[in-house]
């Protein structure tokens, strides 16, 4: 049962940086747009993610509920050393949430309007950044794993792990994929010279990406992050990177044609081959401190706490994953057939 538990632990951050990407990408395509375009962008995000934003969330609770049940050890460090930018992703989430169901259901329209609009835009962009932030912590080497706090400082412990060069380009990085992967869904999402100009953001948003991620890899390698100097070294991770350059040419081409479904798969495609690279590069050792490397396996929880929570997963799948295909579907979210 643990192999089924850490399916669906891997599975649920996968499907949450999809997802969950995709959705705060719309608010940073929207953000970075002009007066014109950002009408047009609340209208299209409004009709496309309206009916499935919340569900998103569901995978990043999922993810945390695992972690807390099966790797009490990993979460006790998660929660303790990062519950200053967790706390700020949780407000930034619901900020987000706020300002997307006001500005739509208000009863009065005035001013207030611009408030929430311009909420669920920059809450859209610090959001993924955030996050980003956070989960660079865990391997930026910079985590302090002590009981005696009055040997360092706050800064030391609570501040120094999340907030520097390292985890501000990640931030950045998983901003920039996040727009990426909106831009791409909202040319399966509209016509005409709309769809035109989402294309034309998809491609500067790939530009970016790729930008932002060759810094951060310079970056990582001339200042001797252990993760990053790794990650290059790992061959698996460098084939899935190498592979995920060689999709961005037919990924343009289908940008430039405007093709709904193969620029939507190809980008799904990098952004699952970049996860991949990541995870596979140093899992299970995650978490990397400043004196040590916590292994995933280690402090599992008791093989019956893990028996019950794989068949709960097992069942919860069977029950979730059919509702949330049958609620993509029904707002034409899937698009198999269409050109």
């Amino acid at each position: 049962m643990l192999y089924v538990v850490l399916f669906f632990t891997l599975f649920s951050f996968f499907l949450y940086v999809l997802l969950g990407g995709a959705d705060f990408g719309a608010g940073i395509v929207e953000l970075f747009s002009t007066r014109k375009n950002k009408q047009i962008t609340r209208d299209v995000v409004y009709r496309v993610m309206g009916p499935i934003w919340e569900a998103n969330h569901i995978w990043l609770i999922i993810l945390m509920v695992i972690l807390w049940i099966a790797f009490p050890a990993y979460f006790n460090v998660i929660i303790i050393y990062l519950h200053i930018p967790l706390t700020l992703v949780l407000l930034g989430i619901t900020m987000r949430g706020v300002a997307f169901v006001f500005r739509h259901y208000d009863a009065v329209v005035d001013n207030s309007q611009i408030l929430y609009n311009w909420m669920f835009r920059i809450s859209s962009l610090i959001t993924p950044i955030f996050l980003g932030m956070s989960f660079a912590a865990l391997i930026g080497g910079k985590i302090i794993i002590t009981d005696d706090y009055s040997n360092y400082t706050f800064y030391q412990i609570f501040m120094m792990p999340w907030l520097n060069t390292f985890t501000v380009l990640v931030g950045l990085f998983y901003a920039a994929l996040c727009a990426f992967m909106a831009s791409n869904l909202l040319i399966g999402e509209s016509d005409g010279e709309i769809r035109k100009m989402y294309s034309r953001k998809s491609a500067i948003y790939t530009v970016v990406l790729v930008v932002i991620g060759f810094i951060l890899i310079a970056y990582g390698f001339f200042f001797d992050i252990e993760f990053i100097k790794d990650f290059i070294l790992n061959p698996i991770s460098i084939i899935a990177i190498v592979l995920s350059g060689v999709l961005l040419f037919p990924l343009w081409t289908a940008i430039r044609k405007e093709n709904k479904i193969m620029s939507r798969f190809l980008a799904g495609i990098q952004v699952v081959l970049i996860l991949f690279a990541a995870i596979y590069a140093h899992f299970p050792y995650i978490i990397i401190t400043k004196t040590t490397e916590l292994n995933l396996m280690n402090g599992v929880s008791p093989d019956a706490v893990i028996q019950t929570l794989g068949i709960s997963l097992l069942i919860g799948g069977f029950l979730i994953l059919p509702g949330l295909y049958h609620l993509m579907r029904s707002f034409k979210m899937i698009k198999i057939l269409e050109k």
